[in-house]
């Protein structure tokens, strides 16, 4: 079989015709690839990268059709890539808040908005603001400069000293409700003997007060001289973990009056009061505790002659004292350090008066409340029964079975 070999002819345009013809550029196959490749692109790169993963991945040659799909991909990719990439708009109106993620409340015209609610009186179901200030530090009772006029209240430290009896659970929960009314702060010590009872621990807890359940260690058999020691017991309580204060001491079974609470507030040292008892007869009404010219005791109320030669004539319901006095010695210039307790060698009916002989000197170291005491804030009257006991039939150990028939 002959061969023929084809020899590459020089290109044609370069060529001059000297008779006027067009000049004609004849191309052939083996001229593009060289061509071509005087100028790489990164188009080409990427088509070469392409090729060679197709054929890489399929083993053979791809086919023409997924080849155009694939530059048609690529090109509109590209194209999609720039416009994305093509600001719009100036690059100084960006500012480092369009970036920010912190919630911002909207601008509200606080001026605006009270003109509004003072031309257009609020409907029905809205509230209309009387006044508004938003300045750093403003709040209730605030000055313009953010100090404060409000004064803290006084903390409360009612003393109950009680014991096992048929009416316990009723004093308790009386003394607890009217407690519960007091504004805070208040600290009511209920002190018991020997043990403490299950039934008091959960009349305090439901009572909804602020205490501390105490117990007297000490034996006595004397009604008197028990309440004298539950009394030492809370004042030792207080003395220990110096509990600033105004202490008062509240039997379970009197009467008291909100009055007296608030009233209790603006004692600084010593402040007494007249209580309203009933005699031994139980016919008629009388007076115990100071007579008052504003808040200064010039005389006392006393109408039993058992009790007239008692130095200070009140009621251990009739007076409250400043907690700071049992363990400051030096701040109220007291002669001497050692503690203030109630006696239990002393008679009845004068265990009030040493005791406040203790506290202050004379009456020029008392306060009279409430104002001139005019009026009475705290009973006294001993109508519990002595010798009272359980009724048969209250307690059940076990619960009744009954056959109910519903009709």
């Amino acid at each position: 079989m002959a061969s023929i070999r084809r020899t590459l002819s020089p290109p044609y345009h370069d060529r001059h015709y000297q008779n006027g013809e067009t000049p004609v550029s004849v191309s052939s196959p083996s001229h593009k690839p060289f061509a071509a490749s005087a100028k790489p692109s990164s188009a080409l790169l990427g088509i070469g990268v392409c090729r060679l993963l197709a054929f890489v991945l399929l083993g053979k040659q791809p086919r023409r059709s997924w080849r155009r799909s694939l530059y048609r991909c690529l090109l509109f990719f590209l194209f999609g890539f720039l416009f994305g990439m093509t600001p719009f708009g100036h690059m100084n109106e960006l500012q480092a808040h369009d970036f920010s993620l912190d919630i911002k409340p909207p601008n509200v015209n606080v001026n605006a908005r009270l003109a509004n609610a003072i031309n257009h009186p609020a409907r029905r179901g809205e509230f209309l603001l009387e006044s508004l200030n938003l300045e750093v530090g403003a709040g209730v009772g605030a000055n313009s400069d953010g100090s404060s006029d409000l004064v803290p209240r006084k903390q409360l430290i009612v003393v109950t000293p009680t014991y096992s009896r048929a009416a316990q659970a009723y004093f308790l929960i009386r003394l607890g409700q009217v407690l519960r009314l007091v504004p805070p702060p208040l600290l009511w010590i209920v002190v018991e003997t020997k043990v403490v009872s299950t039934e008091t621990a959960d009349i305090l807890r439901k009572s909804g007060v602020m205490y501390r359940h105490l117990v007297c260690t000490k034996n006595s058999t004397n009604i008197k001289d028990r309440g004298v020691h539950q009394r030492n017991t809370a004042l030792e309580h207080i003395e220990h973990h110096k509990l600033d204060g105004i202490v008062y001491f509240a039997d379970d079974d009197n009467i008291f009056s909100l009055e007296l609470f608030h009233s209790l507030r603006q004692i600084r040292r010593f402040g007494t009061w007249p209580v309203a008892m009933l005699a031994q007869s139980k016919n008629k009404a009388i007076l115990e505790g100071p007579v008052c010219n504003g808040s200064q005791v010039i005389g006392w109320h006393t109408n039993e002659k058992s009790k007239r030669l008692r130095r200070f004539h009140v009621d251990m319901s009739g007076f409250a004292i400043n907690s700071t006095i049992l363990w400051d010695p030096k701040r109220w210039r007291r002669p001497t350090s050692e503690p203030i307790r109630q006696l239990d060698k002393v008679k009845e009916g004068f265990q009030e008066t040493t005791f406040i002989e203790q506290v202050v000197e004379d009456e020029s170291h008392m306060e009279g409340i409430p104002f001139g005491c005019s009026r009475i804030i705290n009973w006294h009257l001993h109508l519990e029964a002595h010798g009272l006991i359980y009724p048969k039939g209250w307690l059940f150990d076990k619960n009744l079975e009954a056959d109910l028939t519903v009709t």
